[in-house]
């Protein structure tokens, strides 16, 4: 089964550790056939306001003149989960339309905390690659109305069977995500496909995570959008 609309809700750009410009990451995007992308490159306190600044007018040329949904979106990477919840404010704060938080990827020293920090707080939209998330925290991210990441990058996707199947029982919706960080990451229609599937979802539960789920969060993006250009 292969569908054609491509959502996008993870990428990086040159401005943290990705290779493309945002004009460049954004046009191949829209070459590829996405039907809307955000940019969510790594930050923390210090570079919050520079990177949303920096993405936000590529995004806006983006929308005005190729048929491509571009928004300007944070993934907060390594930071304290106690400071989650202050840099997600702030980033909303500075024009942010979609918070991601890092999360606890088995491939990488991320404090313990942070899933939980990251589905408490009203701010995150996404929780990336959560590695080995727990029950409760699943379900509070189903009470909170935040997305989990079934991912497409290597590594980062060897725990999105456990994530799928958490979610399912706990109800927390999912969504899949390339976390590209130059051209050849970008999702094909095929590979969200079988990145939903090789999770162990049945053919109905990937429409819902391919198709349903980013409608979601698309509907929350225009809002904020129509609010602050």
């Amino acid at each position: 089964m292969v569908y054609i609309m491509l959502y996008d809700f993870h990428t990086h750009t040159f401005l943290s550790d990705g290779t493309l410009s945002p004009i460049e990451l954004i046009h191949r995007a829209f070459v590829r056939g996405y039907t809307a992308i955000a940019l969510t490159d790594h930050v923390a306190l210090g570079s919050l306001q520079r990177i949303i600044k920096e993405i936000s007018d590529d995004c806006a040329l983006a929308r005005d003149y190729w048929k491509i949904l571009a928004f300007r979106g944070i993934e907060l990477t390594h930071l304290p989960p106690q400071a989650i919840a202050e840099v997600a404010s702030k980033a909303k704060e500075l024009g942010a339309k979609l918070v991601i938080v890092h999360g606890e990827t088995t491939t990488e020293p991320v404090e313990k905390g942070t899933n939980l920090a990251a589905v408490q707080c009203p701010h995150v939209d996404i929780l990336a690659h959560p590695g080995l998330i727990t029950p409760e925290e699943a379900l509070l991210a189903a009470q909170n109305n935040v997305f989990l990441e079934l991912t497409s990058r290597h590594g980062h996707n060897l725990t999105n069977s456990h994530i799928a199947t958490i979610a399912q029982k706990t109800g927390a919706k999912l969504l899949v995500n390339s976390d590209a960080h130059d051209n050849h990451d970008l999702l094909a229609a095929a590979t969200a496909f079988t990145t939903a599937s090789a999770s162990g979802l049945t053919k109905q539960q990937c429409h819902s995570v391919l198709t349903e789920n980013p409608l979601l969060l698309l509907q929350k993006l225009n809002k904020r959008l129509q609010a602050n250009p």
